[in-house]
């Protein structure tokens, strides 16, 4: 499935397909599941039908399904390479910088 092409609102509902069938395939009721997972029904259902979620849903969701490995291939971590190590002395980057933009040349006015 190329998600490149997907609208947002259309990758929700395929992310709610997917936890619906393996709900189905562990043989477990919304409500059943939600009660494990100590939730309302309402924000299974709500994932389900992809009507957008909290964060903390998906993972206690997927946690309650024996799915929570799955969260590997959903964000892999990232690695530092040892060559990216050394060029930062050791820091660990905290955050993202601006990027560099080369302002236009004026003309010079003699």
């Amino acid at each position: 499935m190329d998600f490149q092409l997907m609208s947002d609102p259309a990758i929700e509902k395929e992310i709610g397909n997917r936890f619906k069938a393996l709900r189905l395939r562990k043989n477990m009721t919304q409500a059943e599941l939600a009660r494990r997972a100590c939730m309302h029904r309402n924000a299974v259902s709500a994932l389900e039908t992809g009507k957008g979620s909290h964060l903390a849903t998906v993972i206690a969701l997927l946690r309650e399904l024996g799915a929570i490995e799955n969260l590997n291939g959903f964000l892999p971590e990232i690695m530092i390479s040892p060559m990216q190590i050394v060029k930062m002395k050791g820091k660990i980057r905290q955050r993202a910088s601006q990027m560099q933009t080369s302002a236009p040349k004026k003309a010079v006015d003699w």
